[in-house]
C-alpha cells in the first residue's frame, strides 16, 4: 500500500514538472518558434514512418471539393457491410427514394484496392474563425485522411482516386431521379431544354419481346457503357445509334424507357419541328449532357427527311447556311421558316459536332423504314437496327406474367398449344393484347379465354382478307387505303358490307316499282 502511494506521488511530481516546463516554454518561446519546432518534429518522425498521409478537405477555399463528395459516396457504398466500422450516417438525395450510407464524424474504415490495403478516416473539427470572405463557411471543418504505405503511393494516386470518381458517378446516377428533356424554341435567355422527372416503369424484364433479342440488346448496351477504352483506342466517338422500326403499338417507346432505366441515363426527346435551322440543332446538341439518350421519334413524319430516291424530281430550295444540303425542309411545306436540312441532321448524328460529348446514345423510331433516306441508315448513324415485330408466343408469355402474374407454363397444355398456334397468325401488337389483359386482370381464366377468342378472330380476319392487298393493287387502290381497310375490325367490315347490301336491295326495289 505504501509503495503504491509513493508511485502516485512520483507520477504527480513528474506531471507537475512537465506542466511547469510547458508553461516556461510558452512564456519564453514565441508562438511562431513553437509551431516551427512541432512541425520539424512531426516531419522528423515521418521520415522513420513507413506510411504517408493525404488530406482531402470538404471545402477548397470557398468552393466545394468534388473529390470529397465522391469519396463520401464511395465509402458509403461498402461501409454498411464492412466489419471495420460501426458508426454510419444516413442521407437521402433530393428527388430520390434511395437511402445512402456514409462515414460518421471521426469514424474510419479500411478498403482494399488491387490487393493493397488503405485506411480512410473522416476527420471533423470545429472551425476557429471565419475567413474574411463574402461567403460564410460551415462551423465545422470536414476532411478525409488517407493513410497508405509509401511504396504504394504511385499506384494509389494514379489509379485509385480515378476509380473512386467513376464509382461515385455511378452511385450518383442510381440514387438520383431520371430526367426527360424536351426542346423548345430558344428565347431571350437562351433556354432550349426543359426537364421533368422521368418515372416510366418499363424495364427489359417487363418488355414484351423475344427473350433472345432482348439479351442481344442488353449485351450491346453493356458493351457500350463499358467501352470507353475501346472507343478511344479505335479513334471513334463514344456514341451509338439505334433504329427502332415496326408497326405502331409494338413497344418502341417502352424500349427507349427500358434502355434509359437499364443504363441509368437521362432522355432528351428532340422535336425536330421546333428546330428552325442547322445551327440551332448544333446548339441543342452542345447543351446535352453525357450519359444520355437522344431520341427522335417518328423521324419519317417530323420534317421533310424522307428517302431522296423516292422523292419527286422537283427543284430543292437552297438556304444560305447550307446551300448544297439535300432535301431541305422549306417553310412553305409546314408553314414555318424551318431551314433545317437532312445534311444538318446527318452532321448532328455523325459529324464533328457529334463528338462534343461522350457516352451518348441516339435512338430513332419509325413505322416505315423504307421512307428513310439510306444516308440515315448506315452504320455510324444507326448502328443497330431493331425490328419491333408483332407479338410472338414468348412475348405473350411475358404479357401474361406482367398482367396476370402467371407464366405460360401454368396454362393447360391445350390452351397453351392453341395460343402458340394462333398468335403468329393473328399479328397483334403488344399494345392491343395489353388492353385485353388489363380489362380482365382480376379474372385470370376470363382474361386467357377472351385473349384466345380475340386472337382467333384476328387470325380469321387476316386469312379472310389475305388477298385484299393484291385485289386493291390490281384495282389501283393506294397503299394507305389498303392499310386502312386491313386494320378495320370485323365489326366495321360487317357494317360496311351490310350497308352495301342494303343499298343494292333498295335499288332493286326501285327498279321493281
Amino acid at each position: 500500500m505504501a509503495e503504491r502511494k509513493e508511485s502516485w506521488t512520483s507520477l504527480a511530481s513528474i506531471l507537475g514538472i512537465l506542466a511547469f516546463c510547458q508553461t516556461l516554454l510558452q512564456a519564453v518561446l514565441p508562438p511562431e518558434l513553437r509551431f516551427a519546432s512541432l512541425k520539424f518534429l512531426s516531419q522528423a518522425l515521418r521520415c522513420f514512418s513507413s506510411c504517408c498521409y493525404f488530406n482531402i478537405a470538404e471545402m477548397d477555399g470557398v468552393n466545394t471539393n468534388e473529390l470529397y463528395n465522391a469519396i463520401q459516396l464511395y465509402l458509403g457504398s461498402f461501409a454498411s457491410t464492412s466489419a471495420s466500422t460501426s458508426r454510419l450516417s444516413l442521407t437521402r438525395a433530393c428527388n430520390s427514394s434511395v437511402t445512402t450510407f456514409g462515414l460518421s464524424n471521426n469514424a474510419s474504415v479500411t478498403d482494399v484496392f488491387e490487393g493493397i490495403a488503405v485506411r480512410w478516416e473522416h476527420v471533423v473539427t470545429q472551425r476557429q474563425s471565419q475567413p474574411s470572405s463574402w461567403r460564410p463557411l460551415p462551423d465545422e471543418k470536414r476532411s478525409f485522411t488517407l493513410r497508405i504505405r509509401k511504396r504504394d503511393k504511385g499506384l494509389i494516386l494514379n489509379s485509385y482516386l480515378d476509380y473512386i470518381m467513376d464509382k461515385a458517378n455511378g452511385i450518383r446516377r442510381n440514387n438520383q431521379e431520371r430526367l426527360i428533356y424536351t426542346n423548345s424554341r430558344s428565347d431571350s435567355r437562351g433556354r432550349a431544354w426543359e426537364a421533368v422527372p422521368f418515372k416510366h416503369p418499363s424495364t427489359f424484364n417487363t418488355l414484351a419481346m423475344d427473350p433472345e433479342k432482348k439479351r442481344d440488346i442488353m449485351e450491346d448496351l453493356r458493351d457500350f457503357a463499358a467501352g470507353q477504352a475501346f472507343y478511344q483506342g479505335t479513334g471513334r466517338a463514344w456514341k451509338r445509334g439505334y433504329l427502332l422500326y415496326g408497326p405502331p403499338g409494338t413497344g418502341k417507346s417502352s424500349m427507349i424507357a427500358a434502355m434509359a432505366n437499364f443504363l441509368g441515363y437521362d432522355i432528351y426527346d428532340l422535336e425536330l419541328t421546333e428546330v428552325p435551322s442547322n445551327s440551332e440543332l448544333r446548339k441543342l446538341l452542345m447543351k446535352t449532357s453525357s450519359k444520355s439518350i437522344i431520341v427522335i421519334e417518328d423521324i419519317d413524319c417530323t420534317v421533310n427527311l424522307s428517302n431522296r430516291s423516292k422523292a419527286p424530281k422537283a427543284p430543292v430550295p437552297q438556304n444560305h447556311s447550307d446551300p448544297v444540303a439535300p432535301n431541305a425542309a422549306s417553310g412553305s411545306q409546314d408553314g414555318t421558316n424551318n431551314t433545317m436540312t437532312l445534311s444538318g441532321l446527318l452532321n448532328f448524328t455523325d459529324g464533328l459536332w457529334s463528338c462534343c460529348g461522350s457516352e451518348r446514345i441516339f435512338v430513332f423510331t419509325t413505322n416505315y423504314i423504307d421512307k428513310l433516306d439510306p444516308a440515315l441508315l448506315r452504320s455510324g448513324r444507326m448502328d443497330m437496327h431493331i425490328y419491333m415485330s408483332y407479338c410472338s408466343y414468348p412475348a405473350l408469355k411475358i404479357l401474361l406474367r406482367n398482367y396476370l402474374g402467371s407464366e405460360g407454363e401454368e396454362l393447360s397444355q391445350a390452351v397453351a398449344s392453341e395460343l402458340r398456334e394462333v398468335v403468329e397468325k393473328a399479328k397483334m401488337t403488344p399494345a392491343d393484347m395489353s388492353e385485353v389483359l388489363i380489362k380482365n386482370r382480376r379474372n385470370k381464366e376470363k382474361a386467357v379465354s377472351e385473349m384466345l377468342e380475340v386472337l382467333k378472330a384476328r387470325a380469321e380476319r387476316n386469312e379472310k382478307y389475305a388477298g385484299l392487298r393484291e385485289e386493291c393493287e390490281s384495282n389501283g387502290v393506294e397503299e394507305e387505303e389498303q392499310e386502312k381497310r386491313a386494320l378495320e375490325s370485323p365489326k366495321e367490315v360487317s357494317n360496311r358490307e351490310n350497308d352495301s347490301r342494303k343499298r343494292v336491295e333498295d335499288e332493286d326495289e326501285k327498279k321493281a316499282k
